[in-house]
């Protein structure tokens, strides 16, 4: 695997040398702006796999995108390879609907220490929920970033993950009450602790996820790419753009509903995503918010 290879994949061309807070943000940004997250290779009938070269050949060579499980294990492998002081964690993610976390560890993200400081790096959560800079890990400070005010929390060993939003405004009315859209200002993210994971601790997980009939992932097919702005999301056969504070403490969010013709071609032009296989879209009853 070739580290200038994924440097040209998410458009870096920047310093390779500095392991500081700075180069991190940039490697995190670039690569959450042309990473997509998404699951779509399930719903052409193909596997979502761990290894690393797999990994490596999906993202950097095919110009896909894939899950936590694989973006954040490829942010972890770079990070590592330019030199930083990097930590896998596993995190247990809220369940809106059920109001509560979990039972299973199904999300990764990377710690990094830099100068006796530690941050938490996630490019892969998705959605508005997708923090845009690395977050400092110290309890209780309020951390604003563009898709909102990130802050963790504490608590025996845990570290919980929650974000203040804005409010939303919805042009077209028709979506005004959509179950896609986030109806909570106070938003539980996930939780994680501390202990060093490594990518054999999910491979369990990461079969549950594509076979489960209670894994989201399996009755909803999804897209989600960060812009400069904003961030676009793909969700069955619906199209959102949300564009962050277009006015005060306000997100636009705008829907479209396409047919599979379309769906193809907003895969290509705004995700950048060209599939093998034929897709077949999902929206089931377990569905993500944007």
């Amino acid at each position: 695997m070739d580290i200038e290879a994924y440097f040209e994949r998410i458009g870096y061309k920047n310093t390779r040398n500095k392991l500081d807070l700075e180069t991190v943000t940039e490697i995190l940004q670039h690569q959450m702006r042309t990473v997509p997250f998404e699951n779509l290779s399930m719903h052409c009938g193909e596997p979502m796999d761990l290894d690393l070269e797999a990994i490596y050949d999906l993202i950097v060579r095919k110009r896909r995108g894939g899950w936590c499980l694989q973006i954040n294990h490829l942010l972890y492998w770079a990070l590592t390879t330019m030199g930083f002081e990097t930590t896998m964690l596993g995190g247990y993610v809220y369940i809106t609907p059920v109001n509560k976390y979990s039972s299973k560890m199904i999300h990764l993200l990377v710690q990094v220490t830099i100068s006796g400081k530690s941050y938490i790096v996630d490019a892969a959560f998705g959605s508005s929920y997708q923090m845009w800079e690395p977050l400092e890990l110290i309890s209780g400070k309020d951390q604003p970033q563009m898709p909102g005010i990130f802050r963790l929390k504490e608590k025996n060993g845990a570290w919980y993950l929650e974000q203040i939003r804005r409010e939303q405004y919805v042009p077209n009315q028709e979506f005004a009450n959509s179950e896609l859209l986030e109806k909570n200002k106070y938003r539980k993210i996930h939780f994680f602790t501390l202990k060093p994971r490594t990518i054999n601790d999910f491979e369990h997980v990461n079969t549950y996820l594509q076979t489960s009939q209670t894994s989201v992932f399996v009755s909803t097919s999804l897209c989600s790419l960060q812009t400069l702005e904003g961030v676009h999301c793909l969700i069955g056969f619906t199209f959102t753009c949300r564009k962050f504070n277009y006015k005060d403490n306000v997100d636009l969010v705008e829907f479209k509903n396409l047919d599979k013709e379309e769906i193809e071609e907003v895969l290509k032009t705004v995700f950048g995503i060209s599939l093998e296989n034929q897709l077949v879209p999902k929206h089931g009853d377990l569905s993500f918010t944007i």
